[in-house]
């Protein structure tokens, strides 16, 4: 048998793992709020599931607490809370925005999570969520951050700066933990959001700085969010797995594998299968999965977070088909 890291080795490198690798994420909602109960809560998640690595979920905003954002979970089935207050109301606020000291606040108390899971779970790659800079932008101002994109560029540059030198910061300090890697969250290279010159001049270039800081870890992941993705303006990003909505979006899981140098993590629709819908139907969209690639550079696994009503059965079914596969 090989271990964890044997097996995504194996896998992001196409060749043949035992068996078909496997994680599923969710977030925690009121554990989330201090660092040593969401460490206990995903320490437990991994205990009772035995995926082949941990993705760390704090609550959305967790870098944007620091800077004054302020929510609240009302009962949301992906776990995610609604902000209450957005902390850029003007213009001239993405210039004040200051650079965060990555082991202070909010940014220290998720790296003090991160390094007890880490401890926890040895054997275990652990990866930390971390949000790109204009996905953070989104957080602190909603909808109006693409008004100031396109009005207001300057002032909305220089925020960009800014979030994106926190970000670095935080992700340097994540080297130091012993985790395994980032899951670098993206949250713009959509249609729905931005044209593709928009993405590569507000969300690209500073998406290579952030991955650049993380180029010393093994397992780093990008999550491309949303349907209509540029997935082309992204599948040359320095990363080893990309995880997309691939039931929901194209490209599939075959055409996606094709343009890229690693594995893919998917192939589950985390709503109208694994939430909504049958063990059956979950062993089915495995198998499909399967057929789609061959078994090959593929980590079985949803493209967004499992929502936190999902029924273990389907759980427990995903795993089993896709450990059950003779690689």
């Amino acid at each position: 048998m090989m271990n964890k890291r044997e097996r995504l080795e194996a896998a992001i490198s196409g060749q043949r793992p035992d068996i078909l690798p496997v994680a599923f994420w969710r977030h925690f909602p009121g554990d989330d709020q201090a660092p040593e109960d969401l460490a206990a809560a995903t320490v437990a998640w991994q205990k009772r599931w035995d995926f082949d690595f941990v993705k760390v979920t704090p609550a959305s905003n967790f870098q944007s607490r620091d800077l004054g954002l302020r929510d609240l979970w009302k009962g949301n089935e992906e776990g995610t809370r609604e902000c209450v207050h957005r902390p850029i109301q003007a213009t001239d606020d993405w210039r004040r925005l200051p650079i965060l000291d990555a082991h202070a606040g909010a940014l220290g108390d998720q790296l003090r999570c991160l390094a007890r899971i880490v401890e926890s779970l040895p054997g275990t790659p652990v990866i930390q969520t971390v949000f790109s800079p204009l996905a953070q932008a989104k957080h602190l101002a909603g909808d109006r951050h693409l008004v100031d994109m396109r009005q207001s560029p300057v002032d909305f540059r220089k925020g960009l700066e800014s979030l994106t030198e926190s970000t670095v910061a935080f992700v340097r300090a994540i080297r130091d933990t012993g985790a395994a890697g980032i899951f670098y969250a993206v949250q713009h290279p959509t249609a729905r959001l931005v044209s593709q010159d928009e993405f590569r001049e507000a969300g690209r270039e500073y998406d290579l700085r952030v991955l650049d800081a993380a180029r010393n870890l093994w397992l780093n992941v990008l999550h491309l969010h949303g349907e209509d993705i540029y997935f082309d303006l992204t599948n040359d990003y320095p990363v080893r797995v990309w995880n997309w909505h691939d039931r929901e979006t194209p490209p599939s899981l075959q055409q996606g594998i094709s343009k890229i140098n690693g594995a893919a993590c998917g192939g589950l629709s985390r709503d109208t299968v694994m939430h909504r819908g049958t063990p059956e139907l979950v062993r089915a969209e495995v198998a499909d999965a399967i057929a789609q690639t061959g078994g090959r550079r593929l980590i079985v696994g949803t493209g967004c977070v499992t929502m936190i009503t999902t029924p273990e059965a389907n759980i427990r079914a995903a795993a089993g088909a896709a450990r059950g596969f003779a690689c």
